[in-house]
């Protein structure tokens, strides 16, 4: 009986770990350890380089967080795919110039407020870290690669500031695979026209912060 007991708690303790949801303080760690994979990725394409921090992806959640990056990669690239000079120069398009941290940071926060203004959807997520990337591009190119980390961390203030509810009502991040998960074909042309419609939310953020008073 005494065997049996412990079995039971034991066991009790394992789905514990699996049912547990994710600590804010997680959410915000796992939002900077995609945003630097993605970062990485874009700069890679773009044949810069860059050393990606050790604290990333397998610091942070291992595996599944692995699969849920690369998904938010591929995300990123239908998006991108869908509107190419949207998520290029992107520092450009804000008319701001990348060797400042407040003013990088402030735009990106900007921009984010504006695109999550009407509600939180993953394609609006994705469209989050399209930018962070593209900005990231930009910086490098410019001179600036610590500004990298600031958009990093600008992820990671945005996320705690005002995903986490969101991102906990859905168990955290790997919740993303389910866009790639369902074969329906409708699901995926669902998708295609959240994402388009997530491009012309993040065109009005563009202009919202041009026209805001500075």
């Amino acid at each position: 009986m005494e065997m049996l007991r412990r079995s039971s708690v034991f066991a009790a303790e394992v789905m514990d770990v699996f049912d547990r949801s994710p600590t804010d303080k997680e959410l915000v760690s796992q939002a900077k350890a995609l945003c630097r994979d993605y970062i990485h990725s874009r700069l890679n394409r773009a044949g810069i380089g860059w050393t990606k921090p050790d604290h990333g992806l397998s610091a942070s959640g291992g595996s599944a967080l692995g699969d849920t990056s690369s998904v938010i990669l591929w995300l990123g690239d239908e998006l991108e795919y869908l509107r190419p000079n949207i998520y290029r120069n992107v520092a450009k398009q804000l008319n701001i110039t990348v060797a400042s941290e407040s003013i990088v940071s402030d735009a990106f926060l900007a921009v984010a407020a504006e695109i999550f203004s009407t509600g939180v959807t993953w394609g609006k997520v994705v469209s989050l870290y399209a930018v962070a990337g593209a900005l990231a591009v930009d910086c490098v190119r410019h001179g600036h690669p610590a500004m990298v980390h600031t958009i990093v961390d600008c992820m990671g203030e945005f996320v705690r500031k005002s995903l986490i509810p969101w991102l906990k009502r859905r168990g955290g991040w790997v919740d993303v695979t389910k866009c790639v998960i369902n074969t329906d074909p409708s699901f995926r042309a669902h998708w295609l026209v959240s994402a388009a419609s997530t491009c012309g939310q993040y065109l009005k953020a563009v202009v919202f912060y041009l026209l805001r008073e500075k």
